[in-house]
């Protein structure tokens, strides 16, 4: 007999092109758990494919949260009230651990994962020696981008750029090995393009950069990868790796960055009485933390269908490939259409930002079309009941836009909670939208 779990399995190493979709009775389940599924609370019903700006919240994370912001004790105090705020932020930080795949290091929280990433860059380049390099690739969010090119210039240090390759949307080992150098003291590494959406080989790229430099500080935004697949810093060998949990099902709260033993005990922003490694500047909201152990309880949940282990991380990593498989399912109607309905592939004069079947996309399917700008194709998609969004030429991706040579393109982003019938329901309001040949 062949479960659902060992099709998972089996598609956990060479997963088919056109991806496995979860069982349509667990979809149910799993779309209930999620707040505004199908409706705007100012626009009424719609499809939502706006994923990669920010991913629908479990009713359970808001509800948790909710309930913990109404404490009033803080941490540190000697009754009951405090110690059990105190053991709700120690579950939310082992269940980041946990979520993130790291048995060793430090976990902080900030304002947002954009803050965190600068911050981390910050203090790496203060505390490194003088003189070097900073490696950072083209294909990568400001919150990369921009950091290293500003503290290569306020440290004195030359800053390289690691180009991407246009046509796939990627950036490879190659490409770093072709900028780092032996004296390149920090490199930073984007896991998933939220424009392209392609996923990068991070522990690949990690060992090309610590081939050349050693001693190498490698920060990793995993911004956009969170939600879609297992992440495992223990694997990646790398120094800090950096999420935002509104990407990841929770509310808008803060981002958290995970550092290495060696990266967490750097010269860094701290109060003096404080331990070497410690990062946090004062009280972090409890009511965050709890919102991110609600949200690994539902991917333990999830997971437990497709493995017979029993850990919190064996569920997680399930979870992570059943949510990958279900996405690629359906990617790959979006793109090739199926039910009589034309996929974006077959429209002429549209051009698809990498390959269209490549495995290493997460979610994310970016295009333009000859003589329609993509503000005009959301705009109409939007009046029709498809939310998707416009990326342009801007402050956020003016960086992964230009090599392409496009003003803007249209994104559609997805997760595992979408569904068959969604994507339908776009392909029917693209046929409406985009010239016919």
């Amino acid at each position: 007999m062949v479960t659902i779990a060992s099709q998972i399995s089996d598609f956990s190493q060479t997963m088919p092109a056109e991806g496995v979709l979860l069982p349509s009775a667990l979809l149910e389940q799993v779309r209930n758990a999620f707040l505004h599924v199908e409706q705007c609370p100012f626009t009424g019903k719609r499809v939502f494919f706006e994923n990669a700006g920010g991913s629908l919240t479990l009713k359970r994370a808001v509800e948790h949260s909710a309930e913990v912001a109404g404490i009033p004790d803080n941490e540190h105090r000697d009754n009951p009230a405090s110690h059990a705020v105190s053991q709700i932020v120690a579950n939310g930080r082992q269940d980041l651990a946990i979520f993130m795949g790291a048995s060793s290091g430090v976990i902080f929280g900030g304002e947002s994962g954009t803050e965190c990433l600068f911050r981390v860059i910050r203090a790496a380049a203060l505390a490194a020696e003088p003189g070097g390099s900073i490696v950072s690739s083209s294909v990568e969010h400001p919150g990369t981008y921009d950091a290293t090119a500003q503290w290569a210039r306020r440290t004195g240090r030359e800053w390289i750029e690691v180009p991407f390759d246009v046509e796939t949307g990627r950036v490879t080992a190659a490409h770093y090995a072709d900028r780092v150098r032996a004296d390149t003291c920090i490199a930073t590494i984007l896991h998933t393009s939220p424009v392209t959406g392609m996923s990068m080989d991070v522990a690949g790229i990690a060992r090309t950069i610590r081939s050349i430099a050693p001693q190498c500080i490698i920060i990793v935004d995993g911004i956009q990868h969170a939600p879609h697949g297992t992440l495992a810093v223990d694997d990646y060998g790398v120094d800090a790796y950096v999420i935002s949990p509104y990407k990841a099902y929770c509310r808008f709260n803060n981002g958290y960055a995970w550092l290495s033993d060696r990266l967490s005990v750097i010269d860094h922003d701290r109060l003096s009485g404080k331990p070497a490694d410690a990062w946090e500047l004062g009280s972090r909201d409890p009511s965050a933390l709890a919102g991110v152990s609600a949200m690994v309880d539902y991917l333990a949940w999830l997971g437990g269908h497709f493995t017979e282990a029993s850990s919190r991380r064996a569920c997680l990593v399930a979870a992570g490939r059943a949510m990958h498989a279900h996405e690629r399912a359906l990617v790959h109607r979006l793109l090739h259409g199926g039910a009589g309905l034309k996929g974006l592939c077959h429209y002429p004069g549209l051009r698809l930002i990498g390959p269209a079947d490549s495995p290493h996309r997460e979610g994310v399917v970016s295009f333009a079309i000859e003589g329609v700008e993509a503000k005009h194709v959301v705009a109409e998609l939007g009046a029709r009941g498809v939310r998707v969004h416009a990326r342009s030429d801007d402050v956020y991706s003016g960086n992964i836009l230009r090599p392409l040579e496009l003003p803007a393109v249209t994104r559609i982003s997805l997760a595992h909670y979408n569904s068959v019938e969604e994507i339908d329901t776009c392909l029917t309001a693209l046929a409406e939208v985009l010239p016919r040949p």
